[in-house]
């Protein structure tokens, strides 16, 4: 895979990023670190965890195998902290916890530095130039290199540019939302802040918990061992609230586009992203070495412009009336 950088930073990151959500959990130590190793041999350079994931285990086993393994010189790094570790406990972007969380990141990875730091969510609760003043000591003591963020409101993500730009803090390099063709929300917005403030995204979710895969069927539960399967009310990728026409119209053209280029519908699906040109680095989560080897394959598959323009097309998110139908009416937007 080739890289390129991630923004304005001197970072240079490969187009697929390795997501380690379910290290710990739904994958032990020994299957991570062999994920690990066929990420980096492919040529994947960008691996994503958070302090939340599977409460620490995942950063303390990618530690494991950065040490073991003698490749911190060839990966970035990024991680999060902002959520409480168990129910009840602190949480949030105040410095006197956040300190703590980024000192904690550090250790259980067993690093130096993150090259990349990211707030998992915004807090209202606390000022934008208190933690940015935090992360500024940080990047200071060469203990975090660049500021991105995740989950972050459009209001939230300006703000935040603004008051390091007037306050000559660090400013945003990155944003990781959720984005795929069945959920694009986010192009309200959040797409337009990011375009013009020059911040690539680092989407989670690109396959939408599996529905762009292609292995759930119309009208009929999922079972057997797929997060569906085990769940099928789990979160925003919930059965009934996908299970919809707009749903299998896109996964219609995916599959069409699939048969002609002899490909998995997943690869077409994070081809689609890899060619967006908002795009920085497409997050892949995978349970086993098969389901990687597949993803990995969109990094080799181009789609032809007309192919793109008719994923873009299908899976356009419904437009309000207001304020943004009103507007394309009149010109506005």
């Amino acid at each position: 895979m080739h890289t390129a950088p991630l923004a304005t930073s001197d970072l240079h990151v490969s187009p697929l990023a390795l997501g380690t959500m379910t290290f710990g959990k739904e994958a032990d130590e020994a299957t991570s670190h062999a994920l690990l190793d066929q990420y980096v041999a492919a040529g994947g350079n960008l691996i994503d965890t958070a302090d939340v994931y599977s409460k620490g285990l995942s950063e303390e086993i990618i530690g494991r195998w950065l040490k073991g393994s003698g490749k911190r010189d060839e990966v970035l790094i990024a991680t999060k902290a902002r959520f409480a570790l168990e129910k009840g406990g602190p949480r949030g972007l105040h410095p006197g916890y956040l300190r703590g969380a980024i000192e904690d990141n550090l250790r259980r990875l067993d690093i130096e530095t993150i090259d990349l730091f990211q707030p998992h969510t915004f807090d209202p609760q606390v000022p934008v130039a208190e933690w940015l003043g935090l992360i500024k000591e940080f990047i200071d003591q060469g203990k975090i290199r660049y500021l991105g963020v995740s989950n972050f409101l459009s209001y939230q993500l300006q703000e935040t540019i603004d008051v390091a730009k007037y306050e000559g803090l660090p400013t945003v390099v990155s944003l990781q939302p959720q984005y795929n063709l069945l959920d694009r929300h986010i192009d309200y917005e959040v797409m337009d802040v990011c375009r013009i403030n020059n911040i690539p995204l680092l989407p989670w979710s690109p396959l939408g918990g599996g529905w762009l895969s292609g292995k759930y069927q119309r009208d009929s539960l999922p079972t057997g061992a797929t997060r569906l399967g085990e769940d099928p009310t789990r979160g925003v990728e919930a059965y009934d609230k996908r299970n919809t026409e707009r749903t299998f119209a896109i996964l219609d053209v995916v599959s069409d586009i699939a048969a002609d280029h002899g490909v998995s519908m997943a690869q077409v699906s994070l081809a689609w992203l890899v060619q967006h040109p908002q795009v920085g680095s497409v997050i892949l989560g995978a349970r086993t070495a098969k389901q990687l080897a597949d993803n990995l394959g969109a990094a080799d598959l181009t789609l032809t412009s007309d192919e793109w323009d008719r994923l873009d097309e299908v899976s356009q998110p419904h437009t309000p009336d207001y304020p943004y139908g009103f507007m394309d009416a009149m010109g506005g937007r």
